[in-house]
């Protein structure tokens, strides 16, 4: 997992334990991604098409991601007005919001500028 750059779902484990011919079963990837989240040392986002990505991050920071869908490439966005915006949320509806996450999508500007090459 640290070997990795951008994000990478639990079937990328399992086909590099299999190519790598580690006797790493399918559930111990689930189970490993499952604690590595628990203790924050991994995020999961909720990718567009409904599949789940991980990304390594730093314990008790709280960020957000900005993701590209060309290279898989991940960048960490710090709250930016957002804790702003929820406040104003929570006055306006009346609820508490305990946790959030936001997730960007679109393409990194290295690979916005090769496709304009």
């Amino acid at each position: 997992m640290a070997a990795r750059e951008g994000h990478f779902t639990a079937n990328d484990l399992i086909s590099d334990a299999r190519a790598q011919e580690v006797g790493i079963g399918r559930a111990t990837i689930f189970r490993a991604l499952e604690l590595f989240t628990e203790l924050e040392v991994l995020e999961r986002i909720d990718l567009p098409n409904g599949d789940h990505a991980y990304v390594p991050c730093e314990p008790k920071y709280h960020h957000h991601h900005i993701v590209c869908e060309v290279c898989s490439r991940v960048t960490e966005v710090e709250d930016l007005g957002l804790g702003a915006a929820i406040e104003d949320i929570q006055v306006r509806t009346g609820w508490q919001v305990d946790t959030h996450r936001l997730e960007l999508f679109g393409r990194c500007p290295q690979c916005r500028e090769a496709a304009a090459n």
